[in-house]
C-alpha cells in the first residue's frame, strides 16, 4: 500500500516548485489578511458591547472571543503559509490548536450563561430566534470535535483503531462546525441590538468581515489537508 502513495506526493512535491512566486505571495497576504480580520472584527465586537454595562454586553464579548478569534487561530495555525507558529514542530501545533479549542469552550460558555442570565432576568424565553438556535447547535458540536479531538491525541486510551480515517472525519467536521459559527455570527448580525447600532453600508461591510476567514480556512482545508488525509488512508 506504501508505494503508490509515493507518485502522488513527489507530483505534489513539485507541483509546489512550479506554482509562480506571486500565486505564492497572494496565498501568503490573503493567510495574513484573515489573521488580521478575525482579531480586528473581535475588537470591533468588543467595542461595540461596551462591556460592563449591562449583563446582555459580556454575551457577543466572549462569543466573539470563541468564535471569531480562537477558533479561528486555532486552525489558522496549521497553514502552511501564513501560520504565526510556522517554525514550531507539528506536535507543538497541535498542543497550541487544543489550547485555542478550550479556550473557546471556556469562552462559548460564558457567553452562554452572561446571555442566559440577562434573559432570565429579564423574563424573556430562550431559544426563539434562528440566530440561538443555530448558536446552541454551534456549541454541541465544538463539544462533540473536541471530544473527537481529545481521541486523536490520546488514541490508545480511546481505543481508536482507524487513526488516519478519524483525521479525516475530524477534519471534515471541524470545518462544518467553523461554518456553523460563521453563520451563527452572522445570523446574530440580524438581531434589533446590532442593527440597532450598525445601519447601512457599514451593515454590509461586517457581514462580509467573518466570511473572509471562513473562506480561507476553507480553501486551507480542502487543498492542504484533505487530499493528504485520503491518500494516508488508501
Amino acid at each position: 500500500m506504501q508505494p503508490p502513495a509515493v507518485g502522488p506526493v513527489l507530483a505534489s512535491a513539485s507541483a509546489a516548485a512550479r506554482e509562480p512566486r506571486l500565486a505564492r505571495w497572494l496565498r501568503c497576504g490573503s493567510g495574513i489578511l484573515a489573521h488580521l480580520v478575525a482579531l480586528g472584527f473581535t475588537l470591533f465586537l468588543t467595542v461595540l458591547s461596551r462591556p460592563g454595562t449591562s449583563l446582555f454586553s459580556w454575551h457577543p464579548v466572549f462569543m466573539a472571543l470563541a468564535f471569531c478569534l480562537c477558533m479561528a487561530e486555532a486552525i489558522l495555525l496549521f497553514s502552511p503559509d501564513h501560520s504565526p507558529f510556522f517554525f514550531c514542530s507539528r506536535k507543538v501545533r497541535i498542543r497550541l490548536h487544543w489550547v485555542g479549542q478550550t479556550l473557546t469552550i471556556l469562552c462559548a460558555f460564558l457567553g452562554l450563561a452572561f446571555i442566559i442570565s440577562s434573559r432570565t432576568r429579564s423574563e424573556l424565553p430562550h431559544l426563539v430566534s434562528w440566530h440561538s438556535c443555530v448558536g446552541a447547535l454551534t456549541l454541541l458540536a465544538t463539544i462533540g470535535q473536541s471530544l473527537c479531538g481529545l481521541s486523536l491525541l490520546c488514541p490508545r486510551a480511546a481505543r481508536v483503531s482507524r487513526v488516519a480515517r478519524l483525521k479525516l472525519y475530524h477534519l471534515t467536521c471541524g470545518l462544518a462546525v467553523y461554518l456553523m459559527a460563521t453563520l451563527t455570527v452572522l445570523l446574530g448580525m440580524y438581531s434589533a441590538w446590532f442593527q440597532a447600532q450598525i445601519k447601512g453600508a457599514a451593515w454590509y461591510l461586517c457581514l462580509f468581515l467573518p466570511v473572509y476567514p471562513a473562506l480561507v480556512i476553507m480553501h486551507q482545508i480542502s487543498s492542504a489537508y484533505l487530499p493528504k488525509k485520503k491518500m494516508e488512508i488508501f
